[in-house]
């Protein structure tokens, strides 16, 4: 190779080591080359492990889950299967109440038969804090009303229910006879249990409606309702008027007879506005309502329906009668009647008839004449608010929430 050969290689390898110096420069001091790519793929690697971890958790749970199904499948056919067996009163369903009802109606007189006819029946339903966490009421207060399913556990032939349906006795119908009951609008005639809402049924178990008035922690504000205080609750769940409002439904022309149940006026005597106030300075305190004002709004709605038995509706002078002899305890099924809820009644000097309602733990006397006025005399204070003290839920709880 001649002088200029060498001078030409001579230029290149300088060229190249140039080169080769700028782009270590470059590397050791652009920051995109300052990136660790050994912590990145060891960190890549740390990220598949972990999604290989949780697939194979989620694989564990969903094989859980699934032997779960099984085991409650196993469950419910063990249950049917035993059902099927002689021994029925030995199947069972884990079912208790989740709360209990304290409600305007001391007593089963007077409850309303079907929810909503009393728009002021105001309860309260107080559920047991070990079953029904708060959370589970949150969103309940977004809709207006509400299905209650709830236990009739005031009714009198209760024991007969535990007993094998071939010893209980039970009637297919409700009839006049027995501790049955009779259909108000057919003025006692006969009907199959189960075209009636008697709260007398092989499974004693009710389904109402009420307004949702208000959520507070483990409390729910109802109004409409036709319960009677003490009742245990199974279970709540949302009045949705798309599918629970049904077009078209039909009835059976007796049931369209209400005007039969419908008392023509009610009014107040003169003594009762100073009787009222004096109850209401021991009653305010436990009671659901602010004034005494809307105790009589109250008692007005609950007598504007003839909560009368059947028999004391059609027969008032033999009810007289019977009561006049001290015979307390006949035409029992009136007074068993869960659609009507029978009355108490006593005999006044003068011979007419005096009825009795018990609303937020006052007795409220009245009398009704054959044209259906009801006549509203006097209330005092009952035996079991006198001395009760049991706590309640009062309007003092919810007048923030009502207001």
């Amino acid at each position: 190779m001649d002088s200029r050969g060498y001078s030409i290689l001579t230029l290149a390898l300088a060229a190249v080591f140039s080169a080769s110096s700028a782009i270590s420069c470059i590397i050791s001091c652009h920051p995109f080359f300052l990136f660790d790519w050994k912590k990145w793929v060891e960190s890549d690697l740390k990220v598949k492990e972990l999604q290989k971890s949780l697939n194979s958790a989620l694989e564990k749970c969903a094989a859980e889950r699934q032997g779960r199904i099984r085991a409650q499948q196993a469950l419910r056919k063990a249950v049917v299967a035993e059902s099927k067996c002689e021994n029925l009163e030995t199947t069972a369903y884990p079912m208790a109440p989740i709360g209990i009802i304290q409600s305007c109606f001391s007593t089963r007189n007077g409850t309303p038969r079907q929810p909503l006819l009393v728009p002021l029946a105001r309860a309260c339903l107080v559920f047991d804090s070990a079953r029904v966490p708060p959370a589970s009421l949150e969103g309940l207060e977004e809709y207006s009303h509400c299905w209650i399913i709830y236990v009739f556990h005031l009714n009198t032939d209760l024991e007969k229910l535990w007993k094998h349906p071939s010893q209980s006795k039970f009637k297919a119908k409700v009839c006049d006879t027995g501790t049955m009951v009779r259909v108000p609008r057919l003025k006692g005639g006969r009907m199959g249990v189960f075209a009636t809402r008697s709260p007398h049924r092989p499974c004693p178990i009710g389904l109402t409606v009420a307004k949702v008035e208000a959520v507070q922690g483990n409390m729910l504000l109802l109004s409409g309702v036709d319960l009677v205080d003490g009742t245990p609750v199974l279970d709540i769940k949302p009045y949705l008027p798309y599918c629970d409002s049904i077009e078209g439904a039909t009835i059976p022309e007796w049931i369209m007879a209400d005007s039969m149940l419908s008392v023509a006026s009610v009014s107040f005597s003169d003594d009762f506005p100073s009787s009222l106030v004096d109850c209401w300075k021991a009653a305010e305190k436990k009671s659901l309502y602010s004034s005494p004002n809307e105790i009589k709004t109250l008692v007005e709605q609950v007598l504007s329906w003839d909560i009368r038995s059947v028999s004391q509706r059609n027969k008032p002078h033999d009810t007289l009668t019977k009561f006049g002899n001290g015979d307390n305890t006949s035409d029992l099924g009136d007074f068993q009647d869960g659609e009507t809820y029978g009355n108490g009644t006593e005999v006044a000097a003068s011979g007419e008839i005096i009825y009795h309602l018990t609303l937020e733990g006052m007795d409220f006397s009245y009398k009704i004449d054959s044209n259906g006025n009801v006549i509203v005399e006097k209330v005092q204070l009952s035996s079991g608010i006198a001395s009760g003290n049991q706590k309640r839920c009062s309007y003092s709880t919810w007048k923030d929430r009502l207001n």
